[in-house]
């Protein structure tokens, strides 16, 4: 066992883990977020995409041991602490109805929120770029584009686009 302290959405967390547990195990299994899905366990689908240090990565590819002394932020926190808030980028996806089953979704959206801090007011081109670590397996990205560039407008205060 290693012990390895990690702040998790503004909260100090420290635990023993096994050397080889995957950080979404670590964070679903010990820390309880079950927000960040377990998708494929080999970085290929993008579900489990959380921020470490400021970036955006994808969960099952890193060990929890790796996080240690780091800072992450899973779709749980991204709102912050009130419960009924949503961050401009979830309320987007909501609006634009840029889900359709879901299990995507937070992986899409932090995947959408670490692009949208590289590229405050990305083209069409650049969102589907942006995304494509992140699989979505019912819709056709139109909707979900759609909701990144609604979110681009809305935190940059010029309003709501079409």
């Amino acid at each position: 066992m290693v012990s390895i302290n990690v702040t998790v959405d503004g909260r100090s967390e420290s635990h023993d883990v096994e050397p080889r547990l995957l950080l979404v195990h670590y964070l679903r299994d010990v820390v309880g977020k079950v927000g960040t899905p377990i998708g494929c366990d080999t970085s290929n689908c993008g579900a489990c995409t959380v921020s470490f240090n400021g970036q955006s990565i994808k969960s099952c590819s890193m060990l929890a041991v790796q996080a240690d002394g780091g800072d992450v932020l899973t779709i749980e926190g991204l709102a912050g602490t009130v419960e009924t808030d949503l961050h401009p980028m979830q309320e987007a996806f909501r609006e634009c109805h840029g889900l359709q089953c879901g299990y995507c979704t937070p992986g899409m959206i932090m995947a959408a929120c670490d692009l949208l801090k590289e590229n405050p007011n990305p083209s069409e081109a650049e969102i589907r770029e942006g995304i494509e670590g992140n699989l979505c397996r019912c819709t056709g990205y139109h909707n979900i584009v759609r909701a990144v560039q609604t979110a681009a407008a809305s935190m940059s205060g010029t309003g709501v686009s079409s």
